[in-house]
């Protein structure tokens, strides 16, 4: 039984393929007096192996923007292509299948069946894409492991600590090789120590291959990415900020 979890690593020659590009993406809630800008003509790009952080104040569009890449919503106008399929297009039945194969989700309550083993959430989203059972446990087992869980793969969430739990929801998101793993403040309801070690998962799985964007208020998370992207008011105002630049800036 394989114990490594392959993670759809790019080639060299593929290094620079683009998962994320929106062009132009607007999104608004309401009519009339009520009408709300979540977001106004946005532009970005995100590459195959990279680590991203999206941060911005509270109502900056951050939130709405993880859910338009995480296709839980669509956006208004403009398009969104996921590793070069425009979803924006696609109907409800399509977009759950895109959510299942291509994105895996980790938020900050961990979303974890209660009355269910570690390895059977592992194994949930493998059900809905007709995975053959047998391959279900091997992958969900070569998951855990690489959150560091082999040992507690029978245990149920309340049997586990916090830190225990975001793990089972990491291997749970990367167990149907994602083409990207989205995590919407991760790390939130975490103390600093697990904050860290969770990190540390993050940055090992970014460095396997695996292209990363994170949703985050928190700067000491951010500087673990690679890159800032900035919201304000619906609006990208720094696309490239460097994670040690994030002192500096001026929002």
């Amino acid at each position: 039984m394989s114990t490594t979890l392959p993670l759809n690593q790019p080639s060299p020659s593929h290094r620079a393929a683009v998962i994320i590009r929106l062009e132009g993406v607007s999104k608004i809630y309401g009519m009339g007096e009520t009408t709300v800008h979540a977001l106004k003509d946005v532009n970005l790009t995100v590459n195959a192996g990279e680590y991203c952080a999206i941060m911005g104040a509270s109502g900056s569009g951050k939130s709405t923007m993880m859910n338009v890449i995480g296709c839980l919503d669509r956006p208004s106008s403009g398009h969104y292509y996921l590793d070069s399929e425009a979803v924006d297009r696609m109907d409800d039945g399509q977009l759950a299948h895109i959510r299942n194969r291509k994105i895996g989700f980790v938020f900050q309550q961990f979303h974890l069946l209660t009355q269910v083993s570690a390895i059977e959430n592992v194994m949930l989203p493998m059900v809905y894409a007709n995975i053959p059972p047998v391959e279900r446990k091997e992958r969900a087992i070569a998951a855990l492991e690489r959150v560091g869980l082999g040992d507690r793969i029978q245990n149920r969430p309340n049997q586990l600590s916090g830190g225990q739990q975001q793990r089972v929801a990491i291997a749970r998101a990367i167990v149907n090789h994602p083409v990207l793993l989205l995590a919407d403040e991760p790390t939130g309801a975490l103390d600093s120590k697990t904050t860290h070690e969770i990190l540390d998962i993050f940055g090992e799985l970014n460095a396997a291959g695996m292209t990363v964007v994170m949703v985050t208020h928190e700067s000491d998370v951010a500087r673990s990415t690679r890159r800032v992207v900035w919201f304000r008011d619906g609006q990208v105002v720094h696309e490239n900020l460097k994670p040690e630049e994030l002192m500096q800036a001026t929002f």
